[in-house]
């Protein structure tokens, strides 16, 4: 009797050839993931004048994207673990797509942020899977050869995000809905692509979705991200509200541990915060999302309402930031396939963040454009070696029938760090600006009304009393990026405590093979 002969995808020893043809598709998934992520930064001060918003809105636009792929991260990873990836890239870019649409088509603030939230739930899935099934296809120790064009596609559009955004923005026949717009022709081609290239086993066991896990995670993780978001604005902090929201959201998260830990198929398996880097790595990505999305959120706002920069402008002085993601991320890649070794390069990587994050802390309004090109140097080079090694580093240590929910853990707690930094920073961004404005305002001799002048009303101020803003701007931006600075000490100690495992040479695919083949003996 002869042996059958497998495929490529059957075996999970996928060659060079097929391996590339099928990270085409999951490139371009991203590469539409990250532009969707970044293209608004830009052009969302004139978004927000455009319809008429406000700075809580302005901070809202950009958190209701987050929220939603946050809560929907440990779904799309623990499905990837019982159904086809391939049909879930396939239907997270159909949903982005949809979202997309129809955040273009708003026509208010509040209707752009419902339609933000629909694209914020495709955006979780395409985050969430290409991760995981790069990580199906290549083996720890040879992921670093493709690290360098995945950091360059990660990198490529969040430079080109907000450079796309800002000329959309200036180029009086497009307008800011083609911010949104433009994603869709490259999410559709990347439909495509995968559709042709992507083919990988479906493991045949039965199915067994935890909806009421999901269920709980999602409201919990909602309900006090919107309290992070809301609180201080729209009710005090020691409100009764504020009490309403913490209780309920701790009361379904604890609810959500206890059907976790009896679910046959949890959506986040508990066992997995057991194994020490995988809940290390997890403390390191929540500051790791705190500290990057908050921080990078408000630069271009910094670049464009302290520096009177214009959008395009504005995404053109990140340049350097993304030049050191881009360095750094494709030559430890290499080193760490050459040496198989990767703790250094995490340590080196979050040690370099605090320091970009540190020296952004000392800027003000009038810092020199070129010292502060450096200072986005060193932060893009940390970031660049931090963030993909982090997901690697569990990825190499969990059970292959554990990568899609595990993958999803790293990537979730990443999110909502990023979602709750952005609220907090945001929040600390708003009331630092209105005491500055107060105090510069009040040094004039002018008596200035609560709230302070925001975004809205910058255009219609005399223009000595909006340089007063812009400089408080510029000098409140220092102090969320030093709040940033701080948080990615949290990274550092975390990674500094992770165990150093050498790197699997096999493949998930190849891993659940074998994991399949000794539990049927």
């Amino acid at each position: 009797m002869t042996t059958p002969v497998l495929s490529a995808e059957e075996s999970g020893r996928m060659d060079h050839r097929r391996v590339v043809e099928a990270l085409t598709g999951l490139l371009l998934a991203m590469l539409t993931a990250f532009l969707s992520s970044t293209i608004v930064s830009n052009a969302l001060p004139t978004i927000i004048r455009d319809l008429h918003g406000s700075q809580r809105q302005y901070t809202w636009v950009i958190t209701a994207a987050l929220l939603a792929s946050t809560a929907s991260t440990p779904i799309w990873g623990k499905l990837s673990d019982l159904v086809s990836k391939k049909l879930l890239v396939q239907l997270a870019i159909g949903v982005f797509t949809a979202g997309s649409v129809l955040a273009g088509l708003a026509g208010s603030v509040d209707m752009l942020i419902v339609w933000r939230v629909v694209q914020g739930l495709g955006l979780g899935g395409l985050q969430s899977l290409v991760v995981i099934v790069i990580a199906a296809m290549i083996s720890p120790r040879e992921r670093g050869r493709y690290s360098g064009p995945i950091a360059a596609v990660m990198s490529v559009a969040t430079v080109a995000g907000p450079l796309l955004g800002g000329v959309i923005v200036d180029t009086s026949w497009l307008g800011w809905r083609w911010c949104f717009f433009v994603c869709v022709p490259l999410a559709v081609v990347s439909a495509v692509v995968v559709q042709r290239t992507l083919n990988l086993p479906v493991v045949k066991r039965k199915v067994r979705i935890d909806y009421l896990g999901a269920a709980l995670i999602t409201a919990g993780v909602s309900d006090l991200l919107i309290w992070v978001t809301l609180a201080g604005s729209e009710f005090a902090w020691g409100s009764g509200t504020s009490f309403a929201l913490v209780g309920t959201g701790v009361v379904l998260l604890a609810l959500a541990v206890w059907v976790e830990s009896r679910a046959a198929e949890p959506m986040i398996p508990l066992r997995l915060f057991r194994d020490r880097t995988t809940a290390l790595a997890t403390l390191a990505s929540v500051a790791v999302g705190t500290a990057l999305f908050g921080g990078a959120v408000f630069l271009g706002q910094y670049f464009q309402i302290a520096r009177g920069h214009s959008p395009t402008a504005a995404g053109l002085l990140t340049l350097p930031m993304i030049i050191g993601s881009v360095l750094s991320s494709t030559l430890s890649g290499i080193l760490i396939t050459r040496l198989g070794r990767w703790k250094a390069f995490l340590v080196a990587g979050s040690a370099l963040m605090v320091a970009g994050f540190g020296l952004l802390g000392t800027i003000d309004h009038s810092t020199d454009l070129a010292l502060m090109g450096v200072f986005l140097f060193v932060l893009g080079a940390g970031m660049g070696m931090t963030m993909q090694n982090l997901v690697l580093a569990v990825q190499n240590t969990v059970a292959p029938s554990d990568l899609g929910a595990a993958s999803s853990t790293v990537a979730f707690f990443r999110s909502l760090g990023g979602t709750v930094g952005v609220s907090v920073l945001g929040a600390i961004l708003a009331s630092r600006v209105t005491a500055l404005t107060t105090q510069g305002l009040a040094a004039q001799g002018i008596p200035v009304a609560p709230g302070g002048a925001g975004i809205g009303s910058l255009d219609q101020l005399p223009p000595f009393v909006a340089d007063i803003v812009r400089a408080a701007y510029g000098d409140a931006t220092a102090t969320i990026l030093l709040v940033a600075a701080v948080l990615s000490l949290v990274t550092v100690a975390a990674i500094v405590a992770i165990r150093e495992v050498p790197l699997r040479t096999q493949s998930g695919l190849q891993r659940q093979a074998a994991e399949a083949e000794l539990a049927t003996g």
